[in-house]
């Protein structure tokens, strides 16, 4: 009589033969991988979008086509951007426009200003814009609430 143990070894050998090995990749850490990606590009790239933090009007106007020009952002503390990039003051900003319509004559600029900001300071960097002989200042405002 052969022992318990050989009987168990012999049983377990022939289960293995008669079952084929597996030859499919398990993809399931892959998936996992892949899900845990997923979400931290959903929380990041609306992270990425703002650029700079200002709270716009709502006008119900028609949307244009974004082209690459120049945008200036003022932000309800005064502050005054070239794109990314603050201008200390309104010289300065004076001279960046100089330089840029220098290059770039087509006189298109896109102007974004919080809805907080005094009428007066808009006005004068609009006037600075002017007098660099921009022609056409897109004026950049959230749609409105439906």
């Amino acid at each position: 009589m052969a022992s318990p143990i050989l009987n168990h070894s012999l049983e377990k050998s022939q289960r293995a033969a008669r079952r084929p090995m597996m030859a499919e990749i398990n993809v399931t850490p892959f998936v996992d991988v892949m899900l845990v990606l997923l979400v931290i590009f959903m929380i990041t790239a609306p992270l990425m979008q703002h650029g700079i933090d200002v709270q716009l009007p709502q006008e119900g106007t028609s949307a244009v086509e974004v082209k690459e020009v120049p945008t200036i952002s003022l932000k309800g503390n005064r502050k005054i951007f070239w794109n990314q990039e603050e201008i200390p003051n309104v010289v300065l900003l004076s001279e960046k426009l100089d330089s840029y319509m220098k290059s770039n004559e087509d006189g298109e600029i896109y102007f974004r200003a919080d809805k907080s900001l005094d009428y007066g300071f808009v006005v004068k960097i609009l006037a600075s814009i002017k007098r660099s002989g921009f022609q056409r200042i897109g004026m950049v405002t959230e749609p409105p609430d439906r």
